[in-house]
């Protein structure tokens, strides 16, 4: 975003008509707000795009939205913003209302998933903008910019163009301006998206280690897992423009609650079951589960890579259960390697291992017979339908 375009929507972020007391801008760390979203409903024309939404967020935490392209993130992310308006639903920051408030009013920094710098600005100014729209005096502005560059490691950068700016210091420019103003909620759409691998997962942890320092809360928008797991107090996973789940990243992993969390986290295989009188059957085997099996019913349990392993007993012993297969595939990745297996029902399922010797040195070749075990304690069963 460039030109006029980008400074009309910058300056909708930044600027208030009713200039701040100036005591309130003397620090870079500003008392955290709760977030509540209730019945947030959102229609693009004939088409629904949220459903009946509702999120808590508390004060100072790192809450990231995850879902694929058309899953609602960012269209919620942008209500919370005031750019765009909710057909129905309430938003209190804490515990006031703002549906109604708009942008420049609402005290919420941003960072955009393309940056929205001003290419006409170098650092200094493209960091100053929004304490410049609040009418902060030059000595406190040209304070508060230094310790916003200090934040990011910028320091010592403020006279540079941002055309001179590699992709990781536009991004932490944009992070700068964000919290310059001492927002008490920082929003961000996707603002790694740009970045080559490497580059991306310096700057999650960058971020993480920004976010525990100045204890904001932070609403962030991704479709990356990793990325999301990596940074996230808590992850709301979106689909259709519902929440399917929200925990934390642990917890979303370790006991996905649908199927589409439990593929849309990790790597997963997914076997039919059915439950009978409380008890879990894969055709004439009955799996052994820690937890609680659902009366009846047709599921699918849910199977991690690295949850499975090779066994020598065909039969189940202690809590192991034992699934029959036949290699399909072994394929060596350096630290690790990946076992294509087939079910006696034709189910591919996948093994992941670390490289060890004494694993190597039992490796089944493509064909061969196999028994692999998954202990109960790892079982998760998700609805089928």
């Amino acid at each position: 975003m460039e030109g006029s375009g980008a400074e009309a929507l910058l300056r909708s972020v930044c600027a208030m008509n009713d200039p701040e007391p100036r005591e309130m801008l003397l620090s870079i760390a500003p008392s955290a707000l709760p977030i509540g979203i209730s019945g947030i409903e959102k229609r693009f024309g004939g088409v629904s795009v949220l459903r009946d939404l509702s999120l808590d967020v508390a004060a100072g935490e790192f809450l990231t939205l995850l879902g694929p392209s058309g899953s609602g993130k960012t269209t919620l992310l942008m209500i919370l913003a005031g750019f765009v308006r909710a057909n129905f639903g309430s938003i209190k920051v804490g515990g006031e209302e703002i549906i109604t408030t708009p942008p420049h009013r609402r005290n919420i920094g941003m960072v955009f998933q393309n940056y929205a710098l001003f290419p006409h600005m170098n650092v200094f100014h493209n960091i100053a903008f929004p304490l410049k729209q609040r009418r902060v005096s030059a000595a406190d502005t040209a304070e508060r910019v230094e310790k916003a560059l200090d934040l990011v490691q910028l320091k010592g950068l403020g006279e540079r163009r941002v055309d001179q700016l590699s992709g990781g210091q536009r991004q932490r420019v944009a992070l700068a301006r964000a919290i310059v103003f001492e927002p008490r909620i920082v929003l961000m759409d996707e603002p790694l998206s740009a970045l080559d691998k490497g580059l991306r997962e310096h700057m999650q942890i960058e971020l993480r280690n920004l976010h525990r320092r100045l204890g904001m809360t932070t609403v962030y928008v991704t479709h990356d897992q990793r990325e999301a797991i990596t940074m996230s107090d808590r992850i709301a996973v979106m689909n259709a423009g519902r929440i399917e789940q929200i925990d934390r990243p642990e917890v979303l992993y370790a006991r996905p609650q649908t199927r589409f969390v439990a593929g849309f986290i990790g790597d997963s295989s997914f076997i039919p079951v059915e439950c009978r009188n409380g008890s879990v059957w894969y055709e004439d085997r009955k799996i052994r589960m820690a937890a609680m099996a659902p009366s009846s019913g047709s599921h699918l349990m849910v199977v991690r890579p690295e949850k499975l392993r090779l066994v020598t007993d065909a039969e189940p012993s202690g809590s192991v259960n034992v699934l029959p297969a036949t290699v399909g595939d072994v394929i060596y990745q350096g630290d690790s390697f990946v076992c294509y297996a087939v079910l006696r029902d034709g189910q591919q399922v996948t093994l992941r291992d670390y490289c060890r010797s004494d694993v190597l040195a039992k490796l089944p070749r493509p064909g061969e017979p196999v028994n692999l075990g998954i202990d109960a304690e790892d079982v998760v069963l998700v609805a089928a339908d």
